[in-house]
């Protein structure tokens, strides 16, 4: 079993910063991706970004210059610097990950999340 634990969530002003980190523990073979999602009230879940194994990088277009993903994979561990974070970014942010618990066998987890709040 995988376990994802996200931190850093919190209430920030227009304008302002945050760091989320997640950090996934138990049987883990090798991680395959990372990816950090967000789902504000009332709005389907979306994906913000993702790093792949091979470090490469995807982000939704609108936190693109805003928001940079990173990761340890010695520590399995994804973080998410978010800087001039707008109200619109108000949300849940939930980590994801697909792992690989054997050589054969992988599947994806997630988080329970960790709220932004961003007041205007």
């Amino acid at each position: 079993q995988v376990q994802l634990v996200e931190s850093g969530g919190g209430l920030v002003q227009a304008g302002g910063s945050l760091r989320l980190s997640c950090a996934a523990s138990g049987s883990i073979f090798r991680i395959n991706v990372m990816r950090w999602y967000r789902q504000a009230p009332g709005k389907q879940r979306e994906l913000v970004a993702f790093i792949n194994a091979d470090s490469s990088i995807f982000y939704a277009d609108f936190v693109k210059g805003r928001f940079t993903i990173s990761a340890d994979s010695a520590k399995n561990t994804v973080d998410l610097q978010m800087h001039s974070l707008k109200p619109e970014d108000t949300a849940v942010y939930y980590c994801n990950a697909h792992v690989q618990t054997a050589i054969d066998y992988a599947m994806a987890y997630w988080g329970k999340g960790t709220l932004v709040t961003v007041s205007s």
